[in-house]
């Protein structure tokens, strides 16, 4: 009996180590896995949105062998650069919608997040829109899946304060869709021209998109001053990785 006892012991211990040891070299494949994508981000930087994974590899220091072990292929790779792009993103943007402050300066906060995202990583941005990675189509597309959730976070944003003002919330679907095409439209245009500063281009659309939802609520004979919180403060439960988005809140 005894000597079963131990065995069943020392199994466990066995088992138990190698679970350990199964789990260290997961974190480390994961740590490896975006150390390279953050070389990869350098390389983009360096090469814009043509670069090969030969780029990749000399970036971080590795052959490319070493590199497809952690990436089945350029796809992978593309992925993970997609992956990483909306996290900054969303870093960004999240914090910014769901400032307690005036309406005028949310809506700047958050416009000027995305600007700020595709002024410092703009080839990111342009191989995403691209969707190719080394002259290889990829079917995977970022950036419509982030703007689809964008839209969805502002929806339920815009409807939980129209339904605070007792307005008809069936507009903040379209609303929301329209501004998000607004912002990325124009972002896009001003990633190429450069025709003027982040804070003008930022400035504009502001105006632009304050002007319209003011437009609306004085319409319906609601007076908003946007330089003033608002009592009802609404907030975006918002989540890249779950794909899904509310909106909560209450008075101030």
């Amino acid at each position: 009996m005894n000597a079963m006892a131990d065995g069943v012991k020392r199994h466990g211990r066995e088992q138990g180590s190698g679970d350990a040891r199964r789990e260290r070299w997961r974190t480390h494949r994961a740590a490896r896995r975006e150390e390279f994508v953050e070389a990869a981000l350098r390389a983009l930087d360096k090469h814009g949105p043509d670069l090969g994974m030969e780029h990749v590899a000399a970036e971080a220091g590795v052959t490319k062998p070493v590199l497809y072990r952690h990436f089945t292929d350029k796809a992978d790779l593309f992925l993970a650069l997609g992956h990483r792009g909306t996290e900054i993103l969303f870093d960004r943007l999240i914090p910014a919608l769901n400032n307690e402050t005036a309406p005028l300066p949310r809506i700047r906060m958050a416009i000027d997040s995305f600007f700020s995202v595709i002024e410092e990583f703009p080839n990111l941005y342009r191989l995403l829109v691209r969707r190719s990675f080394a002259e290889k189509p990829v079917d995977a597309d970022v950036v419509a899946e982030d703007k689809e959730l964008i839209a969805a976070g502002l929806t339920a944003l815009l409807g939980d304060y129209m339904r605070a003002f007792d307005l008809d919330s069936g507009a903040a679907e379209p609303w929301s869709h329209g501004i998000v095409g607004l912002v990325q439209n124009v972002g896009e245009w001003w990633l190429e021209r450069r025709t003027m500063s982040r804070e003008a281009v930022v400035e504009y659309l502001t105006q632009l998109i304050w002007a319209a939802i003011d437009g609306i609520l004085r319409q319906k004979g609601v007076i908003v001053d946007p330089t003033k919180p608002l009592e009802v403060n609404k907030v975006i439960k918002m989540s890249p990785a779950g794909g899904d988005a509310e909106a909560s809140g209450g008075s101030r």
